[in-house]
């Protein structure tokens, strides 16, 4: 079994909701298809029925990890979920989400989408204290640094450990008939609050609260705690906001076009970078087509822009899941082949712009360009509407290891001749600020710059094994 392509790999959604009368379940269930993107190796539900807190954890797509059986096994008003692509700790049931512990307020249930840097620390000193581990997921972590606070509320437990975690968070937690969502002090990874009716509903990107007919009201704030229970819903200001850091690559390739961050429409930011790339890197060429479906909303922009037309070059197979078993090693273009078919007639003899959202290891770009070749194309200009990724994620991007970054091995044209293009260009740092509209010290731009906005991680700080050592 292998991998699919060269992408960045999604980090986790949460999403929760507390309902004025029953059936939470039917509601995270639809919340969670909506996320899916976000995490494809494990699915979980919890939900608490008035007495009992019921929790539901599988390997898989969501689609098949909830029968109609265990959803009606999963009674009750509040209830959280999660989908899971695993930045730290294996790829298990015993790392699927949502954790549960008992605490002194009530079995707490808690769904996280990010990465501590200081996972590893804090479980020793947790182990130290006699506390034992099941997993190997920072997630576990700050369940336990909750479950075992010595705070006389629910809520200062979650104040307090927030002051001491670090890295990128985002938190939906439920115990008993509270529902509580939380962000870290930069808001790196991002975290919407909406409303259906009266019910409060959090998820990490607004498209959930669309799939089951509720309103976008606006994103969690960086550092703040909201509490939804029975009188209604509190905000706490538990961290002071230093500096906002929201990571650029939501914008690039991870949230859906349908979503909406920080009041912007993903779909519009895209299609401005699209139309910037034009200006910066315009191309003589014929026609314009993207890598389906992250290239599309900025292959419109370059079309806007050079008066190109926009084509469907390439078509998706989407029925092919992250993995498949390949017949012969020798055949170096299935992994492509099997996900992505050219349309003959669009391609030959016409020179291409190609559109992409990034480039990671540079095996897939050159699969695609030879795909390209092999189809008719008479020249293949490659354009990238980001700037070349060169330093490792540590805050929930599956990127622990720089040395797997071609652009940090490689120079531009260098790049270019590794994929066999005519011509590349990516994105430069100015015309992605520009296109997000956002002020630079208010975006986590480290994998571009080197720039983090925390004390600085490594892999053994944060990478995917960081906790494996630790296993007990």
């Amino acid at each position: 079994m292998m991998p699919f392509g060269d992408k960045l790999r999604e980090e986790c959604g949460v999403f929760g909701i507390r309902t004025a009368g029953a059936g939470a379940a039917a509601y995270v269930h639809l919340g969670l298809y909506a996320l899916q993107h976000r995490g494809q190796e494990s699915a979980g539900i919890a939900t608490f029925d008035g007495a009992k807190t019921h929790l539901v954890r599988d390997m898989g797509l969501v689609g098949t990890s909830f029968t109609p059986e265990r959803l009606a096994g999963l009674p009750g008003a509040v209830g959280i979920g999660h989908v899971r692509y695993s930045t730290m700790g294996s790829v298990t049931l015993e790392n699927a989400q949502p954790f549960m512990e008992q605490t002194p307020w009530g079995v707490l249930a808690l769904a996280h989408n990010g990465n501590l840097i200081n996972a590893p620390a804090l479980r020793r000193e947790l182990e130290a204290a006699g506390h034992c581990f099941r997993a190997t997921s920072d997630t576990e972590v700050i369940t336990k640094l909750i479950a075992t606070s010595r705070a006389e509320t629910l809520e200062e437990a979650i104040a307090r450990c927030m002051r001491r975690i670090s890295g990128a968070y985002t938190v939906v937690a439920m115990a008993g008939d509270r529902l509580l969502a939380f962000r870290d002090a930069n808001g790196i990874r991002p975290l919407a609050l909406g409303q259906l009716g009266r019910a409060a509903v959090f998820a990490s990107e607004s498209c959930a609260f669309d799939q089951i007919g509720g309103e976008y009201v606006r994103e969690v704030g960086p550092g703040e705690l909201l509490v939804a229970d029975a009188a209604g819903l509190r905000s706490i200001q538990v961290l002071p906001v230093v500096r906002r850091a929201a990571c650029v690559f939501e914008y690039i390739y991870f949230a859906r076009p349908d979503t909406t961050l920080a009041d912007q429409n993903v779909h519009q930011v895209r299609r401005r970078m699209g139309r910037l790339l034009a200006r910066e890197h315009p191309a003589a060429a014929d026609v314009v087509i993207a890598v389906p479906d992250s290239g599309t909303s900025a292959a419109l922009g370059y079309s806007d822009h050079s008066g190109l037309p926009c084509e469907i070059g390439l078509i998706k197979n989407r029925y092919v899941g992250r993995t498949f078993i390949q017949p012969d090693p020798s055949s170096r273009d299935l992994g492509v082949r099997i996900k992505l078919n050219p349309i003959r007639d669009v391609i030959a003899g016409r020179r291409i712009v190609l559109i992409d959202d990034s480039i990671v290891r540079g095996t897939t770009s050159h699969q695609i360009v030879r795909m390209l070749r092999h189809a008719g194309a008479r020249e293949v200009h490659v354009r990238i509407s980001s700037p070349p990724i060169l330093n490792a994620c540590y805050y929930g991007i599956d990127t622990s290891s720089r040395g797997e970054l071609v652009a940090s091995r490689l120079t531009v044209e260098e790049i270019r001749r590794s994929i066999e293009a005519d011509t590349l260009g990516y994105l430069s740092h100015g015309g992605l600020v520009e296109a997000l509209a956002m002020p630079e010290h208010e975006l986590c731009l480290a994998c571009l710059n080197g720039r983090y906005p925390t004390e600085t991680p490594t892999e053994v700080m944060a990478g995917r094994r960081a906790l494996e050592a630790r296993r007990v």
